[in-house]
C-alpha cells in the first residue's frame, strides 16, 4: 500500500463527492484525510488515500472520467510532526496583504501553517469588511507560542486572536 496526496478541481454539482468516494472504494483505496470544499461555483479537494500500487493508475483513470474534473498527485512525503499544536481564530479589518503579512510572521518564526482557512465578511453592526481566519499551527518548539501571540497582534491595531485549542 502507497500513499498518494491528490488534488481535484471540477465545477460543482450534486453527487461529487459519492463519486470520488465510489471510484476509490471500487479500487481498493482507503480515504485517510481530507479537505472539500465549494468556493466560488468551484469543488475543490484535497486527498490523502491509501491504495495498492497496482490499483493506482486504475484509480486515477476513474477519477480523471469525471466531467470537467482536473487533477493532480503526488506520492505522499512522510511528514515528522511538531510537538504542538495550536490553533488560533483571527479577526482583523480587511486590507491587501493581510494574508502575506500572517505568514511572514509565521514563517519568520519557523512555525509551519497546517491548515488555514478564511474569508471575507461585513461586520453586522457596521459593515465593515472584515478578515476571518481560522490557522492550525505546528510548533517545533514551546517557546514560539508567546512570539507568535506578539508577532500577530503587531500586524495591527484591529487584530483579535483567539486560541481555539492546543495539543
Amino acid at each position: 500500500m502507497r500513499r498518494y496526496l491528490i488534488t481535484l478541481q471540477v465545477p460543482d454539482r450534486k453527487g461529487l463527492v459519492e463519486q470520488i468516494a465510489n471510484a476509490v472504494s471500487h479500487h481498493g483505496g482507503n480515504w485517510l484525510d481530507s479537505e472539500l470544499r465549494h468556493i466560488d461555483g468551484i469543488f475543490a479537494a484535497i486527498l490523502l488515500l491509501e491504495i495498492d500500487e497496482q490499483h493506482w493508475d486504475e484509480l486515477q483513470d476513474s477519477l480523471e472520467c469525471i466531467d470537467g474534473l482536473t487533477m493532480t498527485s503526488s506520492l505522499a512525503a512522510q511528514f515528522n510532526p511538531p510537538r504542538r499544536r495550536l490553533t488560533y481564530n483571527l479577526v482583523a479589518y480587511d486590507r491587501p496583504g493581510l494574508v502575506k503579512e500572517i505568514s511572514n510572521k509565521l514563517s519568520s518564526l519557523g512555525i509551519n501553517i497546517e491548515r488555514f482557512s478564511s474569508k471575507y465578511e461585513s461586520a453586522s453592526h457596521t459593515g465593515i469588511a472584515l478578515f476571518r481566519a481560522t490557522i492550525s499551527l505546528g510548533l517545533s518548539d514551546p517557546h514560539q507560542e508567546e512570539l507568535l501571540t506578539e508577532a500577530l497582534y503587531a500586524i495591527g491595531d484591529d487584530v483579535v486572536i483567539d486560541k481555539v485549542r492546543s495539543r
